[in-house]
């Protein structure tokens, strides 16, 4: 019973990807100015559901199609195949440091699965892929059409140094299904996924996001949520300049989402000691982890 129901999940969500594949992109090259005021090169695909006309713009349609590793935006599926086999149960449980000191001064201390979300351990999510293992990975990659599907390596981790390889445009297909808990998981492991994604929320907003950056390509992923609906996006840009460049990922998103009001401007931003009354609970942001690491 339960791989039936899975499997037809799964024949929902590739319909649902594929009718979304097929959506008429439209061209934003204004947007140019904006990531000509950052000195960057990059894309962005923003789909805004927000009305029934919905519309998915673009900036630069060659390279949005363009597959790059995920690096650190593949903690969102990587979280959802960790839950799924066991890897981790709930976001309590507590992951002992290795001792092994690492540059980020974040990542040498006991993390849960809200920490490693928020502060980019990478070393965490090595202890799920070993456990998890790369058939069982190719597996969940494929029941997702996620990028080429491809978990092998020949050194270092696949989702950042191997050949596991997606582009701007099927992120936005993956976030979509997450954000609907359309994806071949359970409900409640994609809700829980999602909590974690939480970056920071207004009174009538929430955006949920993940960075990702393997030296030379740098990504902000995510959605905002309105009560009259979701604005998704996916950014990615070169880093020439490497940490350098890292600020740019959310300032060029975050220009562009204003400029289509799906971000308020920056003094409506909530203040954190805002976020329980609001009813939303989850842990301060920590700024360094997104700005300047995977």
């Amino acid at each position: 019973m339960k791989v039936q129901i899975l499997a037809l999940l799964f024949s929902v969500f590739s319909l649902v990807s594929f009718s979304h594949a097929q959506e008429k992109l439209q061209d934003r090259s204004d947007w140019e100015n904006i990531f000509r005021e950052f000195d960057a090169q990059g894309t962005i695909v923003v789909a805004d559901e927000r009305t029934t006309t919905r519309s998915t713009s673009v900036y630069d349609e060659s390279r949005a199609k363009k597959r790059y590793s995920p690096a650190s935006t593949f903690k969102i599926p990587h979280t959802l195949f960790a839950l799924d086999t066991g890897a981790v149960h709930d976001e309590f449980q507590v992951f002992k440091w290795d001792g092994v000191v690492r540059d980020f001064t974040a990542h040498n201390q006991d993390q849960d699965l809200r920490s490693a979300m928020r502060n980019s351990a990478v070393w965490v999510y090595e202890l799920f892929a070993k456990e998890i293992g790369e058939d069982r990975a190719r597996g969940y990659l494929r029941k997702l059409n996620y990028g080429n599907a491809d978990p092998s390596t020949k050194h270092g981790d696949y989702w950042i140094d191997g050949n596991l390889a997606i582009s701007a445009c099927e992120q936005i297909s993956f976030l979509r299904g997450l954000y609907r808990n359309e994806l071949p998981f359970h409900v409640e492991h994609q809700r829980l996924v999602k909590d974690i994604m939480i970056v920071e929320a207004g009174r009538d907003w929430i955006l949920r996001a993940k960075t990702g950056w393997d030296g030379r390509v740098g990504w902000w992923v995510g959605w905002v949520e309105w009560p009259t609906g979701p604005v998704f996006f996916a950014l990615n840009i070169d880093t020439p300049k490497r940490m350098a460049d890292l600020q740019k990922r959310e300032a060029i998103t975050r220009a562009i989402l204003r400029s289509i009001e799906a971000l308020p401007p920056k003094q409506y931003a909530q203040p954190r000691a805002s976020y329980l009354k609001l009813g939303i609970t989850f842990p301060a942001r920590n700024r360094l982890s997104s700005f300047y690491f995977s």
